[in-house]
């Protein structure tokens, strides 16, 4: 009888087990206890997981002997894949050790940057000795024939290694969310580079026009049949979710001003890089090193008025800027110096708006002035120049000789001023009780919700190349510096034509605990002689205490 009861305890055990691993294959949960939901994946990236059906491999190269804080980083990017694969077991991850064994690790860096995933050099501090590593924060998402690189690590200027880390795992889901993005979502949202007003050459937006091309359907369009044929121009025109202005030299025509504004009166978005002053670095490499800032007169200046802005023809002078970079010397002994240069000034954001939320600073060359105005429009500065600035008036020449010398601070009194406003709302027509340029079927006066990004400097989309080499947008090939231009403007694309949420996830905080270098090396000693004595002296005294009551109940059971 006992042991039929045995057997009925076993075969109840084993069918409660059986229920629970039923009713867990069709329930699943799991559950966040840290303060900031750091592993609560955001709705935007569970719905690009749920639509994967086939296997994607992420392949992450950071694994090998790191830094803590790398470690960290490691440590976290596995933790947020393992979410990932929780919810949809088609995703699948491994980390590879690019330096085991006797692979030489100058080589395999020279590979990474060939195929442009850079590694970096961080410093390592350990027992108050300094080293360098080399690290290669870099992921690959594969799916079928498809490879999308996914950079791990944050680089910010000035930021120390906590830092950078710390701003990486704010941005794990959006990096792996995007990658996936990138991988199984078709490109449908379709954007003019617009050309013919004497915008940049295709050569000079080419970095950002690739990346563009990652999630985006590109063309380049033309205003010029605007002459001859406007209403066709306006219905090709709105065939484009969005239209990008690269840094236009040359006057818009009343007509093509026209299509421009009935285009986002009927709900076009776009992005205006435009400048109120004609300057440019290349100009001052003259024998007398100077050049002449005039004013620019596009004929906007009607059209953004009437949207709720103005951008003045005056320059941007900011103590915090990027240098300039100049030559010294001659043949094998030229030198290149960086030098302060105050019209080039860095911007970070006044706010945690997505699109300027966690990136680096923004570089602007020779920036203009915006005056926002008040009308419906709801306006958002994105990017504005430090505190410390000045405002100074055109025309005026710029000399290659104020690099390097000692700004009066004192005049740097006009605060932050404006370079980057987004528009959002239902904008009114320039030609609202105006006589319009041509005839038009349905001229809109009222026009539906759109938005509007304005950008007082041209030269933010604009890369440098090298050699006949394009260089990647933001990079500065002499200091090493990579600014934050190509973020902003992706994000801000992103941001216009977000079909998937991702911006949003941009949005998301997390604060990392980081252990304080100098004093783990100052009390270095105390803990290790802790760690060893204090677990003896538990087992010491668990010993003797066991002892002593095992005497006392044999004492008790001999006098018993």
């Amino acid at each position: 009888m006992k042991k039929f009861n045995s057997y009925k305890s076993a075969s109840y055990v084993v069918l409660i087990l059986v229920i629970i691993n039923l009713l867990s294959s069709q329930f699943f949960t799991r559950f966040d206890l840290t303060e900031d939901n750091r592993y609560t994946l955001s709705e935007a990236a569970l719905e690009i997981i749920e639509d994967i059906e086939e296997p994607v491999i992420f392949d992450v190269f950071l694994e090998g002997n790191f830094p803590s804080e790398f470690r960290r980083l490691r440590n976290e990017t596995r933790q947020m894949l393992e979410e990932f694969a929780a919810y949809n077991p088609n995703i699948k991850f491994k980390f590879v050790d690019l330096l085991e064994g006797e692979n030489d690790a100058e080589a395999v860096a020279q590979e990474f940057y060939q195929i442009g995933m850079p590694p970096s050099r961080v410093s390592v501090q350990e027992s108050g000795k300094s080293s360098e590593e080399l690290v290669f924060p870099w992921a690959m998402a594969n799916f079928g024939e498809k490879s999308v690189p996914i950079s791990l690590l944050k680089n910010q200027l000035g930021a120390s290694d906590e830092d950078r880390v710390n701003n990486s795992v704010q941005q794990l889901e959006y990096a792996f969310a995007d990658g996936l993005s990138k991988l199984i979502y078709p490109r449908e949202k379709k954007i003019a580079i617009m050309r013919g007003n004497g915008e940049l050459p295709d050569a000079q937006i080419a970095d950002f026009v690739k990346n563009l091309q990652d999630y985006y359907l590109l063309a380049p369009f033309t205003l010029d049949s605007a002459a001859v044929n406007p209403q066709k121009t306006l219905e090709d025109l709105k065939e484009y979710d969005l239209i990008i202005e690269p840094k236009p030299t040359q006057a818009f025509s009343e007509k093509e001003k026209f299509v421009l504004d009935q285009y986002t009166m009927q709900g076009g978005k776009s992005i205006w890089l435009v400048e109120s002053v004609a300057m440019e670095t290349d100009s001052l490499m003259n024998e007398r090193g100077t050049a002449l800032a005039y004013p620019r007169d596009l004929q906007l200046g009607d059209m953004f008025f009437s949207y709720g802005l103005r951008i003045n023809p005056v320059l941007i002078n900011d103590i915090y800027s990027a240098p300039i970079i100049l030559a010294s010397g001659s043949g094998n002994n030229t030198r290149f110096n960086p030098y302060p240069w105050f019209y080039s000034p860095l911007s970070a954001s006044p706010n945690q708006h997505p699109i300027v939320n966690n990136i680096e600073a923004v570089k602007f060359e020779y920036a203009n002035q915006i005056d926002m105005l008040k009308n419906d429009i709801e306006k958002v500065i994105l990017l504005s120049s430090s505190p410390q600035t000045k405002v100074e008036g055109t025309p005026q020449e710029i000399s290659l000789s104020m690099a390097g010398k000692e700004p009066n601070i004192s005049t740097y009194q006009d605060g932050e001023q404006p370079l980057a406003v987004l528009l959002e709302g239902k904008f009114t027509s320039v030609y609202k009780n105006r006589v319009k340029p041509f005839r038009l079927e349905n001229p809109v006066d009222e026009g539906s919700k759109s938005k509007m990004l304005v950008i007082a400097d041209g030269d933010v989309i604009k890369n440098e190349i090298q050699r006949g080499e394009v260089l990647p947008l933001g990079f500065e090939r002499y200091t090493g510096n990579t600014y934050g231009n190509k973020e902003f403007l992706m994000n801000a694309v992103n941001y216009m034509l977000d079909d998937t949420g991702l911006i949003n996830i941009r949005s998301k905080e997390i604060s990392l605990a980081f252990m304080d270098p100098e004093k783990i090396a100052a009390e270095r000693e105390k803990w290790q002689v802790l760690n060893l004595a204090l677990p003896l002296m538990v087992l010491g005294i668990f010993g003797f205490l066991f002892n002593y009551f095992r005497k006392r109940k044999y004492i008790k059971n001999l006098e018993a």
